[in-house]
């Protein structure tokens, strides 16, 4: 069994089947429409990043690259051990074991924060964003990557999959807590339909799953994003 960091919430999808969530991973935003976004408002070239939710580590080396230092954490340890797998040849990337309300970081010690499709509900993560108040230096960014459900596709079939959830409510939540909003249009492209299966089984109830696959033809998916954003 793996060791979960205290008061991690469970995501299901990444801790229960990491190899096709890995295929997820390679399908989303082949055009980096998202990484070119956060550059824009604030580049990491020779800075410190944190990777909050790394999970196995797939975005860490891309960081890397500018970045002076990355630091992946991770409540699930299993996955942080996968992560730290990815990066062993990377001298400047570290991942360690910790939740987002309890970091495992000093003050003032971090540049630029990415949390991708951690935060989906806005409410509740009060104590997660009051921490990356606290790690993130004056002059950082703190970028939050979350579904858009009011458009696309993808927000489609995630209003059917979660019908309570109330994107108004969210928008208010991040308004509230000082981010500013960037709607992006991304897309998942994948190398075939099995890959495409694959991954809307992990995402959605088996019964939806296979209705969304019979509805949508191709290996594309349009995929409506809310880049939420804010310095500190």
């Amino acid at each position: 069994m793996a060791e979960i960091a205290a008061g991690a919430v469970p995501s299901p999808n990444i801790w229960n089947s990491p190899q096709v969530y890995e295929i997820e991973n390679r399908a989303v935003d082949p055009d980096g429409t998202l990484e070119s976004a956060m550059w824009a408002l604030r580049p990491w070239a020779g800075a410190t990043v944190l990777d909050l939710g790394c999970g196995t580590g797939f975005h860490l080396p891309r960081f890397a690259r500018e970045a002076a230092r990355v630091i992946g954490v991770e409540p699930h340890s299993a996955l942080a051990a996968a992560a730290r797998r990815r990066v062993r040849d990377l001298p400047n990337v570290a991942v360690r074991v910790g939740a987002a309300q309890s970091l495992p970081l000093p003050d003032a010690s971090v540049d630029v924060v990415h949390a991708r499709w951690a935060y989906f509900f806005g409410p509740g993560c009060e104590p997660g964003l009051a921490e990356l108040s606290r790690v993130v230096r004056r002059g950082g960014a703190i970028f939050i990557i979350d579904n858009d459900a009011t458009r696309s596709t993808f927000g489609r079939w995630f209003r059917r999959g979660l019908p309570s959830y109330d994107p108004a409510a969210v928008e208010r939540f991040w308004s509230r807590q000082g981010f500013a909003r960037e709607p992006l249009m991304i897309r998942w492209s994948f190398a075939d339909r099995a890959d495409l299966a694959a991954v809307l089984r992990i995402e959605f109830p088996a019964e939806l799953a296979a209705e969304f696959l019979r509805e949508h033809e191709g290996c594309e998916v349009d995929y409506a994003v809310n880049l939420w954003w804010r310095y500190a």
